[in-house]
């Protein structure tokens, strides 16, 4: 305890002392979350502190200006919320603190620890919004990039730098293949950010992870599903200003985002407090802009060396794979794996499904054996999958299509390659491997 107090006295002393006045205002008016604030210009995504009377503050967060106004809304619940509070600028606008103390740690999305350490030493600032690149200044996705799942290094394979999302309905098995590959893929850091969970899976992925001899390498930036929107959002926009600061230093970094879409949820929430009104399904324009722009943070710098490999969770509202938050990820991703709830309830793992899966950099990556093994591979699924009622009803004749012959005589062998135990990992030159001598059967 006397040591921590001895830091935070150096921390204290080492601080830069604002020199000119500091900014307040009062608060005017609450409507359904949306605090009017008089007498205090803050630019939008500044922080503030509003007093609540018996020493109590909360945070806020300024997320628009009307009339003259700030717009603030609450980083928290507004208990307690008097009319005319006082409220005053904290910090700098737009920005957030980062270093290398965070390697290690699990923290919220404005940087104060959740695990139960001691308070963060973060001498570097970053723009929470990131630094923005001109599009040449983004390297080509060159070199592969090993996730430690079978299915997806052999069929999907990734690429350094590349934005690959995790396409499912709820409760197809996302967050355990998420789990998966933050356990075991090849990367020199890798942050995590959970927005929108259970805290209960929260508190376990930090038990899990923050633990092993991987502890080191990883960051954890969480936000459960009972916090505000504007902070649910800050902690998906913090942990890619995580990632890039670390991509700065040359570093290759692994980001996993779950989920997208209450990220997308979030956005939506804080458009309609401030009167956008909702365009596809109930979604403002903005909303969706704001997972382009995430999405957009991710990939190799060209300058420095580093890259940010993205996964994105995205969660299909009713299993519909046409939902305004898939179709826009999908688009702009890079590639995507979709999840099978039928596969699922096999007890297939990962439910992957494979035809309808996909890495737009795959070929670019994998010599061309491979790349063909892949192809047909992919093929003889989708011809077995087509074909499933078919062939279960009996009133398939063999013989009548030698693809599906092959498929169906194949068919132990295959689901023998793509499923894997949780927990378990497979690295990528063993994967290619694994394929080439599966396909080598089948050619003999």
């Amino acid at each position: 305890m006397i040591a921590e107090l001895q830091l935070d006295l150096a921390r204290m002393r080492a601080a830069p002392v604002a020199s000119g006045p500091v900014l307040t205002g009062r608060v005017v008016s609450c409507d359904g979350g949306l605090i009017e604030v008089a007498g205090l210009p803050l630019p939008v995504g500044s922080l503030g502190v509003i007093e609540n009377g018996a020493g109590s503050e909360s945070l806020a967060e300024v997320i628009g200006f009307r009339a003259g106004h700030s717009l603030m809304m609450l980083l928290g619940d507004t208990m307690l919320l008097r009319p005319r509070a006082s409220v005053r600028a904290l910090g700098h606008p737009g920005e957030v603190r980062v270093g290398e103390a965070l390697l290690g740690r699990a923290v919220d999305a404005l940087g104060q620890p959740i695990d139960g350490g001691p308070r963060l030493d973060l001498p570097h600032a970053w723009p929470l919004a990131g630094q923005r690149e001109g599009a040449l200044e983004r390297a080509s996705v060159a070199a592969p990039f090993d996730c430690g799942v079978r299915a997806i290094n052999a069929l999907a394979t990734m690429g350094v730098g590349q934005r690959l999302g995790i396409m499912a309905g709820s409760g197809v098995g996302k967050s355990v293949l998420v789990d998966t590959v933050a356990g075991h893929a090849v990367a020199d850091v890798t942050v995590v950010a959970l927005i929108g969970e259970r805290a209960r899976e929260v508190s376990d992925f930090v038990n899990r992870h923050m633990s092993g001899a991987r502890r080191g390498g990883i960051v954890v930036v969480a936000v459960p599903a009972d916090h505000a929107p504007n902070l649910r959002l800050r902690a998906a926009q913090y942990a890619s200003s995580i990632a890039e600061y670390f991509r700065s230093q040359g570093k290759r970094v692994l980001l996993i985002l779950d989920s997208l879409t209450r990220v997308a949820h979030a956005a939506r929430e804080l458009a309609l407090v401030l009167g956008e009104p909702g365009a596809a399904r109930g979604y403002p324009p903005s909303a969706l802009a704001a997972i382009t722009r995430l999405v957009e943070r991710a990939g190799n710098s060209a300058r420095t060396g580093g890259a940010v490999t993205g996964i994105y969770t995205v969660l299909a509202d009713g299993d519909d794979a046409n939902d305004p938050v898939v179709d826009t990820a999908r688009a702009i991703l890079d590639g995507h794996i979709v999840l099978s709830r039928e596969l699922a309830q096999r007890g297939h793992y990962p439910a992957i499904d494979v035809p309808a899966s996909l890495s737009r950099v795959m070929d670019d990556l994998v010599p061309p054996d491979i790349a063909r093994a892949a192809r047909h591979l992919r093929a003889l699924i989708a011809a077995r999958e087509e074909n499933r009622d078919l062939v279960l009803m009996g009133a398939y004749r063999a013989g009548s299509d030698p693809l599906l012959d092959e498929a169906l005589a194949m068919s132990g062998a295959v689901d023998a390659f793509l499923t894997q135990a949780r927990g378990e990992a497979e690295p990528l030159a063993a994967s290619h491997a694994a394929l080439a001598a599966l396909m080598d059967r089948a050619g003999a």
